[in-house]
């Protein structure tokens, strides 16, 4: 238990930050009209783009260098807040200055807040130092506490000057100052933490920088692959439109979860394997808890997509629902987590291919797909893209491990997991047709039927897990 207590400490404070987070689009989108929410997330879609783009890897290279460099660990993080700020400022000038491009190519009323874009995204780059260096330290405790109280003053700094004065403008400088605020917190708890060692060391920064730009590269091709398809309809279409489209293509923040927790334990459990049988094993049972996990999550959300949308976001949205069982669609490939496995096995140059190959599907049929199916095309694209690089990561994997195409999956398991999914769908979608309630309502009372159905319907059943040695972990994993 004490080696979980630092994930679980984790898991919490970002669930509580993530939930108060998500709260800012339910109240923004019955807030303003479609035109303005289509704005507030393109300023957004921009943001969290080059926020992972001009990160360069050198936050991220603290979890190398603050475990090893104890007498220098102040000088590290000096380097990567300034690196940070110096590139986000000059994001900054250039969003300025490419105000008629980004008015042409987005809308007027963003190019119009490209100042408070910048200087939310200048902020954001240098703090996003913090919860790495509390985490690389094993200060577990205070980066879930940082994360939840991080993520609920963002939520009152964007709500607030919302509610107050019902303008976008007043959301983005509130934005803004949640950033600058969160940035001075994030300097001065660093200064009380490292004292004149939070200072500049250009030798310490050009080995970081050879560490983090090769990293960089590939986050920077994912962070775009994420990102592209909304670009396009962005572009092609009117804010309004695009309102309805980025709604249909919400996150999903217990997805997130399950995944980056569950494949995080693989690749961990997986580089202390004895041997490739013993890793297949971990790899067939990451896999079933992956889908025991997700199936039933995405089959619940398609279920229950009309009150889920119209719940939250009012009829206004209703066209957003049949993206929306499209788009929780793309969840189901990342059962299969082979990025984790081929990083293991240091196969990250087909990683780059892999994200090449993905990019260029995207790119190449995004246009005749949406032309073809309108809005659903562009997450049509999304989803093929996903399954055609996933296929060739089994591929790799396949070759990696030496194995054939018959024991590289949990076969039996995943139909057993999926029959389950598939039976504990009706009594749900039966609530739904005979309960007069609220959207939202509806929605959780099918959610308890189906969860109570799946849970009667899987008691008992060990043989959807994989390998004997990691059933015998199943209690850990749950909690």
């Amino acid at each position: 238990m004490r080696r979980l207590t630092p994930t679980l400490q984790l898991v919490i404070g970002r669930s509580i930050g993530l939930a108060a987070s998500f709260a800012i689009g339910v109240v923004l989108a019955r807030l303003f009209e479609p035109a303005a929410f289509g704005v507030y997330k393109q300023f957004f879609l921009v943001s969290a783009t080059l926020y992972g783009v001009l990160q360069l890897g050198m936050a991220e290279s603290l979890y190398y260098f603050v475990p090893r460099g104890s007498r220098h660990t102040g000088r590290y993080v000096a380097n990567a807040i300034v690196t940070l700020a110096v590139v986000g400022a000059a994001s900054t000038a250039a969003l300025y200055a490419a105000r008629p491009l980004l008015a042409g190519w987005l809308t007027p009323e963003l190019a119009a807040n490209a100042l408070p874009l910048g200087l939310f995204l200048t902020c954001m780059l240098a703090a996003t130092v913090l919860e790495i260096v509390l985490i690389a330290e094993r200060r577990h405790a205070s980066a879930a506490i940082t994360y939840a109280v991080s993520d609920i003053i963002r939520t009152l700094l964007f709500v607030i000057p919302a509610l107050l004065f019902v303008s976008l403008r007043a959301v983005f400088i509130g934005a803004a100052a949640f950033a600058a605020l969160r940035l001075a917190a994030a300097v001065a708890m660093l200064w009380r933490a490292f004292g004149r060692e939070l200072r500049l060391d250009l030798v310490r920064w050009r080995e970081q920088l050879g560490y983090a730009l090769p990293f960089a590269a590939a986050v920077g091709i994912e962070v775009v692959l994420i990102n592209y398809h909304q670009y396009v309809v962005a572009a092609r279409f009117d804010a309004a439109t695009f309102a309805i489209y980025a709604i249909g293509c919400m996150q999903i923040p217990l997805y997130d979860l399950i995944v980056t927790s569950t494949v995080s334990v693989l690749m961990v459990r997986m580089a202390d394997a004895p041997g490739r049988a013993v890793a297949l094993d971990l790899w067939h049972d990451t896999v079933c808890r992956l889908a025991f996990l997700i199936f039933p999550l995405v089959a619940l959300l398609i279920v229950g997509a009309h009150p889920l949308i119209v719940g939250l976001f009012t009829a206004t949205y209703s066209a957003s629902v049949p993206i929306f069982i499209l788009w929780t669609l793309t969840m189901l490939p990342a059962v299969m987590a082979v990025d984790g496995v081929l990083r293991v096995y240091a196969q990250t140059r087909f990683l780059l291919v892999m994200n090449l190959v993905r990019l260029g599907c995207v790119a190449g049929l995004i246009g005749a797909l949406l032309s073809s199916f309108g809005l659903r095309g562009a997450v049509l694209v999304t989803l093929v893209a996903l399954t055609v690089t996933k296929g060739l990561g089994l591929v790799r994997m396949a070759f990696v491990l030496r194995i054939g195409a018959g024991r590289l999956l949990p076969w039996r398991q995943l139909a057993r997991i999926a029959a389950i999914t598939i039976v504990s769908a009706a009594p749900a979608f039966w609530v739904q047709r005979i309960v007069g309630a609220p959207p939202l309502a509806v929605f959780m009372v099918s959610a308890a039927v189906y969860a109570a159905t799946y849970a009667v319907l899987s008691y008992g059943s060990t043989s959807m897990f994989g390998a004997a040695p990691a059933r015998e972990e199943q209690p850990s994993c749950a909690a």
